[in-house]
């Protein structure tokens, strides 16, 4: 009798337990959906996006208003889950440590993917992918290799907390580099034979080169190519869902392709901020 009543005082010790764990396990999934970034946007109904002002991927027209190719794509992840759009535009040197204190939801601003950035943030997969080259004063560097820049008597350029300063440290690693808040400063340098050359995300050498031709030279070369994708908070797996499932069908569409195209293979968007 006294075994009987043992093996049925188990099994209720273990039903509980197991009622118990499910019930813990409810709890817990909740509280981590009620802290996900994408339920917080549906609550509030407007996704806030951070992002960075340099051409093309984030700029102002004629009329002041943000247009370039990261508009265009936070423009169209809200449009299709139904939701309104906030920029939120940030200086690319604080942008990681705005989205950690919550002054907006997720980066969508030509940010590429590295291992260090990795350790603080989550990515979604790469939604398209781009190159460093290489903007050039074509009075200073005249008759010149690219391995040429590769020399002490060389000053370089870059946008600093960019993957492309880091390029240039890479491939350059003998070059002096200085280090700028914006890309258009950068270019302003260049111009201005203050530096021989930066480096930056294309298409921007080869549009600086077309618009100003008798100045500025764009090398051809890639000096790497670079998975962009979109950042968030850690621990947030609801909105890594949304998003990389948005990714596949924003692909599998081709609008990704048509807008890369317009921004990065064309010019005709150029009359909107000139």
């Amino acid at each position: 009798m006294n075994r009987v009543l043992t093996v049925c005082l188990a099994l209720c010790a273990g039903l509980i337990l197991t009622v118990a764990a499910q019930v813990h396990a409810g709890e817990l999934q909740r509280q981590l959906t009620g802290e996900s970034a994408i339920e917080q946007i549906i609550k509030r109904g407007t996704i806030r996006v951070g992002l960075d002002v340099f051409v093309p991927w984030a700029m102002k027209d004629k009329k002041g208003e943000l247009i370039g190719f990261e508009v265009d794509v936070a423009r169209k992840l809200a449009e299709d889950a139904g939701l309104k759009l906030e920029l939120v535009p940030t200086e690319w040197s604080g942008i990681i440590p705005a989205l950690l204190a919550g002054k907006f939801d997720m980066i969508i601003g030509g940010m590429t993917v590295t291992a260090e950035r990795n350790l603080k943030v989550n990515f979604s997969d790469a939604y398209y992918f781009t190159g460093q080259g290489l903007l050039a004063n074509k009075k200073m560097t005249e008759n010149m290799a690219l391995s040429d820049f590769n020399d002490t008597k060389i000053t370089l350029a870059a946008r600093m907390g960019s993957t492309a300063a880091l390029t240039a440290k890479k491939v350059f690693p003998n070059a002096t580099l200085r280090l700028f808040d914006t890309e258009p400063a950068a270019v302003q340098e260049v111009r201005n034979g203050r530096v021989h050359a930066m480096v930056a995300g294309q298409p921007l050498p080869a549009q600086q080169a077309l618009a100003s031709p008798d100045v500025l030279v764009a090398y051809p070369d890639m000096l790497m190519q670079e998975p962009i994708a979109i950042a968030l908070r850690k621990g947030d797996v609801d909105t890594l869902n949304f998003l990389n499932n948005w990714i596949v069908q924003a692909q599998a569409s081709g609008w990704i392709k048509e807008r890369f195209e317009y921004w990065f293979e064309s010019t005709d968007w150029q009359s909107q901020i000139q």
